[in-house]
Order: C-alpha cells, then structure tokens, then sequence
C-alpha cells in the first residue's frame, strides 16, 4: 500500500503531457514538456528563446546568433548541412525543424531515428505569435509564450492599423544581386509589404526566393526598391540601380535597405523589420505626393 503511494504520488508530481499542431499540419505530441531541444534554424532558435525556452536549447544551427545567449549553445551544422551524429549525441526530446531549408528529406531521416519533429515555417506575421505559444507548450514555459505572443500581437495589430489602408505603392524587394534574387508572393516579406500598404511586383512568382533579370525589373518598373544583404552594411550594389534611371524608383531616389535579419526571420525582430519598411514605403509616397 505505502509502495503504491509512493508510485502515485510520483507519477502525480510528473509534469502533463503536452501537445501542438506544427506548420506541417501534424499533432506533435510530448509525455512531459521537453527538456533537451534541438533547433535546426535561426528563426527557430529565436521563437524557441521567445516562447522562455532558451534554457532547454542544447544544440543550434550556425547563424543562430539571437538572442547573445544563443551564441554559446554547441553547433549541430549549417541548416541545409546538418551533422545527424551530433544532433543524436545531444539526445534532444524535441527536434524544432524548418522544411524548406533543412528539406524534406532530412526532416524524414530524423524521425526515422527515433525523434521527435515539430516543424515551424511561419510565413505570415500573425503565425510567429502562435508559433511561441506552441513551442512554449511544449517546453512548458507557457506563461512566458503567452505574454510573449500577446505582446506581439499588440505591436502587430498597431501596424496594420497605421499602414495597411495608405495608397497602394509598388515594391521590390532585392535579396541578393548575384544572381539577382527576390521575394515570390507566399514570403513572408511579400506579406509585410501587403500589411504597409504595398504591393510586391513579383508577387505572382510561386517560388520563395525567385531568381530574376534586371529586364524584369526594369518592366515591373517598382516605385521603391528594398534590400536586404549580408548584415548590418548597406549593400553597394543597392546603389548599381542608379544606372537605371527610367525605373520611377530610381529617379525619385527611393532605395532603402533594411537589415535582413529583421526581415527574412519569422520572429517578434520581424516587427521591427516591418515597422521599418512601413516608413520607408511612407517616405516613398511623400515623395511621389500621395501621402495622406
């Protein structure tokens, strides 16, 4: 009797069983709240730290460079590069994975070997907030995931109260130059653009990262043109447009440049990556006389 108990008393003061659906569609689902996460993304380390479980993150991929925490979590590989063996070394309950860069097939390796897979790919501002609550559910930091989301959602709806009805305003958004490279219409910064009252001239393009022409560019003739880059520099090859003076971006001096990470990550810093491309389209439309 006393040994019964025991066993009750201790299966009583195990944490619940949790469970989330992913960007996948699946029901993931955890005995007791993870303990030992893996991140396989940037953005998915970030999301992991939001949601209040940054103490529970055992491996990273490189470039997860945020928070400064993140920096000192040991490496499992590149995300398109992953090192399997080190990932299972760090016997991680919970694998937070990303299809379109990790791929499809590796993310199928992994549950082949026993793991557990929950796949995040917001591609949508109102999809981060539920991302950290799902995730912090599944870490059990769900208070913190909450105030988090909340949070979020506040700045969010502010935004779209401010921007989303201004004058419609065409927009490309440079990625890369060599090749050069933008943004298809299900980005997530296609989606931030609509949400500042812009429209993204390669928005019916199907693919996420498209490669493109300068022909192209020059017939969409963008009324602004964003770029990203490799960091905090603005990049010099924003200013190689100013050999193209037909395109109405180019002659009304409307180049902006917005550090990519604030914009290329689903995370709470994409709101500043929008609140920043909402002014530059501003900017843009005080110039071209149609603020209102």
């Amino acid at each position: 009797m006393v040994v019964l108990a025991v066993v009750l008393l201790l299966f009583a003061a195990r944490a619940p069983a949790v469970s989330a659906t992913d960007d996948a569609g699946r029901t993931v689902s955890l005995e007791q709240p993870a303990e030992r996460i893996v991140s396989l993304s940037p953005h998915g380390t970030e999301l992991l730290f939001a949601a209040g479980a940054g103490d529970r993150v055992v491996g990273v991929v490189s470039y997860s460079d945020y928070p400064a925490a993140a920096g000192k979590i040991p490496r499992v590989g590149g995300y398109d590069a992953l090192d399997l063996e080190t990932i299972l070394a760090l016997q991680p309950d919970l694998v937070v994975g990303w299809e379109s860069g990790n791929g499809p097939d590796v993310l199928e390796r992994l549950e082949s070997l026993g793991l557990t897979l929950f796949v995040t790919e917001p591609r949508r501002l109102e999809q981060v907030p539920a991302s950290i609550e799902k995730l912090g559910r599944l870490a059990g930091s769900d208070a913190m995931a909450r105030q988090a989301a909340d949070h979020f959602q506040n700045r969010l709806q502010a935004i779209t109260d401010d921007y989303s009805q201004r004058p419609a305003i065409s927009v490309f958004y440079q990625v890369w130059d060599r090749p050069l490279m933008t943004v298809g219409g299900d980005h997530l910064i296609s989606r931030i653009i609509e949400r500042c009252g812009g429209r993204n001239v390669f928005a019916e393009l199907s693919e996420l990262a498209p490669t493109i022409s300068e022909e192209g560019v020059i017939t969409a003739n963008p009324r602004v043109i964003i770029a990203s880059g490799m960091g905090e520099e603005r990049p010099e090859w924003l200013d190689d447009w100013h050999r193209w003076k037909s395109i109405d971006a180019v002659a009304r001096n409307q180049l902006h440049f917005i550090p990519p990470d604030l914009l290329q990550r689903p995370t709470p810093r994409a709101l500043e990556g929008a609140e920043r491309l909402c002014r530059a389209l501003e900017q843009a439309r005080h110039a071209y006389g149609e603020a209102r």
